[in-house]
Formats: C-alpha cells, structure tokens, sequence
C-alpha cells in the first residue's frame, strides 16, 4: 500500500511544483500512511491553515502522519534524518527543516529554513521534549528551535498539540533501548488498528510572551493540562535517562535496570 502511494503521490507532487508552491500530495500521502499503519485519526479542535507554529508531545514517528495528514504542516527533525534511506527523501519532499542541536553556529540559517517552511507549507511542528515518551509523561520543553519566534514574523501564531493514543500509548511509544527499524516492524506488523486522537488547542499569539522560553512555558502548561485531562490523574516521571536532552529520570526501583535512550527523535 506504501509502494502504491509513493507511486501515485510523488509524480503528481513534482508535476505540481512545476507550477505552485503549497503542493498537496506529501499530505495525501502521509495521511494514508498513518491508515496503512493502523492509526484511525480523530481530530478534536481546529488546526490553523496557515501561518502558525504547532507544538506537539511526542511519542512515535507515527506522529509525523498524523499531524501532517490532519494539517499539512512540515516539521523540525534532527539532521541524522535527512541521511536516512528514503525516508530522509520523502522528508524532504514535505519540507522538513533538519537541524543539528549542537551546532550552535549554524542558528540563522536554520532559522531562515523555518520561514521557508512556514512560507510553504503555511504551518511547522516543532517537538521540543527532543524525544518520544510513553505517552503517561512530559518532558520539559527545549527552546532552541523556537529561535524563529524570537521576535515571531507578523501575523504568526503558536497552536498546542496534545496526541492521545489511549490504552496503546505505551506500547506504541518508541522508548527505551529500541532501534528505530525495530520500532517499525513491531507497529507495522500489530494486528487491527488503534485510535489516535489530535487535539489542536487553543491558539496563542507569540507576540504576548516574552521570548521563546515564555513561549515555550506557555505551550507546555496547555498541553500538560489537556493531557491530565485525558489520563484523568496526575502525570508521572518519565522512567528513562534520555541523554540527548538531558533529562535524568528517576532512580530505578532496586532489583531494576536502568534504561537509557541515546538519541531522540523528532
């Protein structure tokens, strides 16, 4: 079935190109793929169309499709993405902006990737908890690739995102010590379908806080309290040391391992 979009989408997306901007087919096709994957997508909310900068939780690369197919939007990916076989393609078919966290250098050029992604696809999604959780937890939030906020481009806003997989949040997050390639295998290969539910909340101006940490607090509060919401209790420790964003989790339980994450996606 994947085959068989690829074979239809990316003639008729180059075919477009030629003459407009804004070609609808990476939407299309990631749409389709989050179906072919087994995720039956809910929207609750209204995504902006254009000109604004979501911010999502993040628990596996099934996210990507679904807020794209949901919103059209391109994304913020780590650069290791981009060398990836086909998959760093199809990535740049639908715009990603790959940035590399410790290449401090480098930051007005990839601030000048984002405007040319918002001016394209209208909308790009950011997930600044640098990782992908299991859905019960929430990272803190890193702001370097809110830098393109910093003073945010006229007429721009900031959307919220919470994904809610319910009862299979955690085994469809991609934790721990799993490679990417296996990650894959096991959701490609689960039985049925599971429903994925994409809040688009409330909308906020940029504008009315000052910097990108303050947008960044902001952004985080209001997807903390939809996801507490949801889970109706109190969100728990993420049980993993995730290096890539610093974050140490919990000391694990005696007579327990502890489980450590090296990269991160998104």
């Amino acid at each position: 079935m994947l085959a068989l979009l690829l074979l239809v989408c990316v003639p008729l997306h180059y075919a477009y190109r030629v003459f407009a901007y804004g070609s609808p087919f990476p939407r299309l096709f990631l749409r389709f793929t989050a179906r072919v994957v087994g995720a039956r997508v809910q929207t609750i909310g209204t995504p902006l169309r254009r000109d604004v900068f979501f911010i999502a939780n993040h628990l596996s690369w099934v996210d990507i499709p679904a807020i794209a197919g949901a919103s059209g939007t391109a994304f913020v990916a780590k650069a290791e993405l981009a060398k990836a076989p086909l998959v760093g393609w199809l990535s740049r078919l639908n715009r990603t902006v790959f940035v590399k966290r410790e290449a401090r250098l480098n930051v007005a050029e990839q601030i000048n990737e984002l405007r040319e992604a918002l001016a394209d696809n209208w909308s790009v999604t950011v997930f600044p908890e640098g990782t992908t959780t299991d859905g019960q937890s929430l990272l803190p939030f890193k702001t370097s690739m809110l830098n393109v906020l910093e003073p945010p481009p006229p007429g721009v806003l900031v959307q919220p995102v919470l994904l809610d997989y319910g009862p299979v949040a955690e085994w469809i997050g991609w934790i721990g010590e799993e490679g990417g390639f296996a990650n894959a295998l096991r959701v490609f290969a689960r039985p049925g379908s599971f429903r994925l539910v994409v809040h688009f909340l409330e909308p906020f101006s940029p504008a009315n806080h000052r910097g990108r940490k303050a947008i960044a607090a902001e952004a985080r509060k209001r997807i903390e309290a939809a996801l507490v919401e949801t889970l109706g209790r109190p969100l728990r420790p993420f049980p993993y040391v995730v290096a890539v964003v610093g974050y140490a989790g919990p000391p694990p339980a005696v007579g327990d391992e502890a489980h450590v994450r090296a990269e991160g996606e998104g």
